[in-house]
């Protein structure tokens, strides 16, 4: 049984029996909190032979309602949950085969690898290779012509019920060129998760029931931020007959319109399902200030209860980023000495967070932290970026030892190497592989180019499994042979990252066997991170969605900034720029410091004199 006293409304939401349900939960009101009690109460006093399915946006959110549910000892192997892009690629792995998809689905989730592989296609297309040799000519027009071409071709993928854009051939000759140059490396995108389980549901609606007979009930998290082909993957799940779909989100906080993404999904699930509506009103989490900033940016956010603790806000103008830096750091040194009485207990650097509208915003943020010795982080994407040579070489080669077909991988490991491809026969399988790269670590004779295929022969297939650990730790007895000290530190430390994504890897339930590919599948989707670090949060705006700090500083509150002056002329961004603050302004649980800089050093090198942002004006700041 549930150890939380719950409120009215949150107890409907987790008693509600049968049929679709949308749940309006505002910042601060228990949705994890709710959800994982639905989940609980599902399981546990429900009958039946089912399971339940929670999806979530992010493995953070994903990893706390696992560990809120780790008490339910066996009862736990019935709840599935996962991240929308997880659960498809689940799918994938185990029915793909009825669409053509073989084995294991590697994922090129880096932007430069795709961008590559969209060069190489383009180049060998009349057409194509046309328009890219006249980008050539514009300062920096090859880079735009790839970036636009891929922002086309997620838009294609992402609209599979509107079909958006198919009708412009040069859109779908671009597409088309784009998905054989992925497949002739066995390779897939992220768009592809989502665009392939569509596929897979609807031409093959028997396996789009068994999913229905094995779960239940589905709960979907932050359903603000559906697009169109998250959205089309839920309907063709359920097809005509499976209602039992609960839906949490707040079109308060949708900031994901970049990316199609918005709450007219969360209306369209509404009217097409005639779901319940229930709205989480609360606001459990944020002080009274923190909650009446939040209410001055959105006059509609309404709360009926909220914390009895005033916190604090103030605003703090430095002359530049430098200056603004320093406020920050004098600021934080204070807490960190003497604390503050609407935080129990002190306040430590793992509490705080330091929030930009653009990562460029917080450069000078970071340079001061680490100058005075402030432990701090920046939220780690999924693309893995290794210091040192020998680990980034190693996890090249893990990449071809997964798919021997991975031509991009296997170019990129000779550019590195010096190596010429032309000397040597392509594989057609791992252990063509596997003698592929120990002739091309010979040409040269480089002891670090050794030292990662001895590494790989290391890989260990015993009764218990794959084992990938001995590997690892023979690239860091590797580092013990440098003279450079900086070389050591950075195959260790980069070693060390790598040894911990395994274990989680080996702790994860989704492959009953660990492979190579598995290993490398999760890693591009995030799931083998770290999701929580010690120190100081330094993110932009929207990776700070979903998560909460008790102490939040807001930087470079200037017009052009926040808001973005892209947004300027456009309404609709302009609405979501303003949801952006009030998402910013609600990740604080206490304390709610905003500064600016009079002049600030942009990107492109210019010096901005500074006008405050107008959201200062609504909060009273300004």
């Amino acid at each position: 049984m549930s150890k939380f006293k719950l409120s009215p409304d949150q107890q409907r939401v987790v008693d509600h029996g049968e049929g679709p349900l949308v749940v309006v939960a505002g910042p601060g009101s228990g949705k994890t909190r709710v959800l994982t009690e639905r989940v609980r109460r599902l399981v546990t006093q429900v009958p039946g032979h089912f399971s339940v399915l929670a999806l979530t946006f992010t493995n953070k959110a994903a990893n706390e309602m696992a560990e809120r549910l780790a008490d339910l000892g066996e009862v736990k192997q019935r709840v599935t949950i996962s991240t929308l892009h997880g659960f498809c690629l689940d799918i994938l792995r185990s029915r793909g085969h009825f669409i053509g998809i073989d084995g294991e689905l590697q994922i090129f989730e880096l932007a430069k690898d795709r961008k590559q592989i969209l060069l190489e296609v383009a180049l060998k297309d009349p057409e194509l290779a046309c328009a890219v040799k006249e980008a050539d000519d514009q300062s920096g027009g090859r880079a735009k012509l790839l970036d636009r071409w891929l922002y086309t071709i997620s838009r294609i993928k992402a609209h599979p019920l509107s079909e958006l854009g198919m009708d412009d051939p040069m859109a779908m000759s671009i597409m088309s060129a784009y998905n054989a140059g992925l497949r002739a490396c066995g390779a897939y995108d992220f768009d592809d998760l989502l665009l392939l389980t569509y596929q897979l549901l609807t031409e093959f609606p028997k396996i789009a029931d068994l999913y229905c007979r094995i779960y239940g009930y589905i709960c979907i998290d932050e359903a603000q931020d559906l697009n169109e082909a998250q959205y089309a993957v839920l309907v063709a799940l359920c097809r005509d007959s499976f209602r039992n779909v609960v839906m949490v989100g707040d079109p308060k906080q949708s900031i994901y319109g970049f990316t199609d993404a918005g709450p007219k999904y969360m209306k369209r699930f509404h009217d097409e399902f005639n779901a319940t509506i229930i709205k989480l009103n609360e606001n459990f989490r944020s002080s009274q200030v923190v909650v009446n900033t939040a209410r001055a940016l959105n006059s509609t956010y309404s709360i009926d209860t909220q914390s009895t603790l005033r916190g604090e806000i103030a605003l703090e103008i430095g002359r530049d980023e430098e200056d603004e830096a320093a406020i920050v750091c004098r600021r934080l040194q204070q807490l960190f000495s003497t604390g503050h009485p609407d935080v129990e207990n002190g306040i430590t650097p793992s509490q705080c967070a330091v929030l930009g509208r653009n990562q460029y915003v917080l450069i000078a943020v970071e340079q001061k932290l680490k100058k005075l010795g402030i432990p701090c982080y920046k939220r780690l994407s999924t693309a893995h970026e290794y210091e040192s040579s020998v680990v980034q070489a190693f996890h090249l080669a893990l990449r071809l030892y997964a798919n021997h077909q991975d031509r991009l991988h296997m170019n990129e490991l000779a550019r590195m190497w010096g190596v010429d491809l032309s000397c040597f026969n392509l594989p057609v399988d791992t252990q063509g592989v596997l003698v592929l790269l120990h002739r091309m670590s010979e040409q040269n004779g480089q002891p670090e180019h050794q030292a990662v295929v001895d590494a790989l022969d290391l890989i260990q297939h015993q009764a218990g499994g794959l084992n990938l650990s001995p590997c690892i730790e023979g690239l860091s007895r590797f580092a013990d042979t440098m003279g450079d000290p900086e070389e050591r530190r950075a195959i260790r430390d980069d070693a060390q990252v790598l040894l911990h994504e395994w274990d989680q890897y080996l702790r994860l339930g989704i492959d009953s066997t660990k492979t190579i590919a598995g290993f490398m599948s999760s890693m591009a989707l995030g799931t083998t991170r770290k999701t929580s670090h010690d120190g100081v949060a330094l993110l932009s705006v929207h990776a700070s969605k979903g998560l909460e700090f008790d102490v939040v500083f807001i930087v470079g509150m200037v017009e052009g900034v926040f808001p973005d002056y892209r947004a300027r002329n456009d309404p609709h961004a302009m609405a979501e720029e303003k949801r952006s603050a009030f998402v910013a302004v609600t990740r604080s649980k206490r304390l709610l410091y905003l500064t600016y800089a009079q002049t600030r050093k942009m990107p492109w090198g210019e010096i901005w004199g500074s006008k405050p942002s107008p959201y200062l004006c609504l909060m009273g700041l300004a």
